[in-house]
């Protein structure tokens, strides 16, 4: 009989033992945790995966893609699935883990031929984070330094090519930062502080939108500082290089010339001219005696900007 008892005892120890690793499993599961170990095979992993990601249910696409690194590490799907894990990361707006999951894919397949969509999901996570010129831009250095890391590395491809274009965006974001900082010393009086971010604007981002007004600002805050020899510079600089904008119509008036700007005839329609390549933009010593040129009327239209790539919903091309 102590027998019998004792066995019974043991046999429901063991049932509640069970019932509260499941009631675990599941809570872990439902509160984001690992999933539970169930060996599959490879490809039903990987289909199930697959099939999360099509009905766009991203986080647990990310999941079961782990999954498949996890149960099957020396497989070649573990690879593909290492990178689609990031893919749907990514896609869920999870952006730290998708850049971590790509560099863990970077780190440990360095040459493997999806190499430069794993750069890629890198540069785009960061850029997806980029905020308003009115807050911190560390993210938008970060995206900076990630595209160019992408077009240095692989110029050749697609990829590259989109990172290019973001990184003009970038850059007038950037500068755009800069002239956010640059008004708000000039509207408090703080002349020098102003002057020195219009100046970074024209000296580090000359080929951005922004290059106009910094120009004129960089007018508007040398007169305050009582330097009219410079502020006739930057006027000149404004004038030779973008003539027909409402920027030098304004810096043109602030240097108080005898002879007004002649009145603007209706547009014509030309081609409008390249904008100055890189470093092309130089603040040149100007006579304090030579009039500056009458503001024209060639206003270039807005450029146009062409549709960006997106990574493709089915991840890195198949292996």
């Amino acid at each position: 009989m102590r027998t019998r008892s004792f066995r019974a005892s043991a046999l429901v120890l063991v049932a509640l033992s069970g019932v509260g690793l499941s009631a675990c499993a599941s809570g872990g599961a439902g509160a984001g945790r690992d999933l539970p170990y169930v060996a599959r095979d490879v490809g039903t992993l990987y289909s199930a995966a697959k099939g999360r990601l099509d009905q766009h249910q991203y986080k647990v696409a990310a999941a079961l893609f782990d999954e498949v690194e996890r149960q099957h590490p020396y497989s070649v799907w573990a690879r593909r699935a290492q990178l689609m894990g990031a893919f749907s990361y990514y896609l869920d707006a999870d952006y730290t883990k998708a850049i971590a999951g790509s560099q863990r894919f970077l780190a440990v397949h360095p040459g493997n031929r999806d190499a430069p969509y794993a750069y890629y999901l890198i540069a785009l996570s960061y850029y997806e984070q980029i905020s308003d010129v009115t807050r911190d831009q560390k993210i938008t250095l970060q995206a900076m330094d990630a595209l160019g890391e992408l077009s240095r590395r692989y110029p050749n491809t697609p990829y590259a090519a989109d990172a290019r274009l973001k990184m003009d965006l970038v850059r007038d974001h950037l500068a755009g930062k800069e002239m956010e900082i640059g008004r708000f010393y000039q509207q408090r009086g703080q002349w020098l502080a102003a002057s020195m971010r219009f100046r970074s604007v024209v000296d580090t981002y000359q080929t951005t939108t922004h290059a106009p007004e910094a120009l004129m600002r960089l007018t508007e805050t040398y007169l305050a500082l009582g330097v009219p020899a410079e502020a006739k510079k930057a006027a000149a600089v404004l004038g030779a290089n973008y003539p027909g904008t409402d920027w030098y119509e304004r810096a043109y008036a602030l240097i108080g010339d005898k002879t007004p700007p002649p009145p603007r005839p209706q547009p014509v329609r030309v081609a409008p001219p390249a904008p100055p390549p890189r470093g092309s933009v130089k603040l040149e010593p100007a006579d304090e005696d030579t009039p500056l040129p009458p503001p024209t009327t060639n206003t270039a239209p807005p450029p146009v900007t062409p549709s960006p790539v997106t990574p493709s919903p089915n991840g890195p091309t198949p292996l």
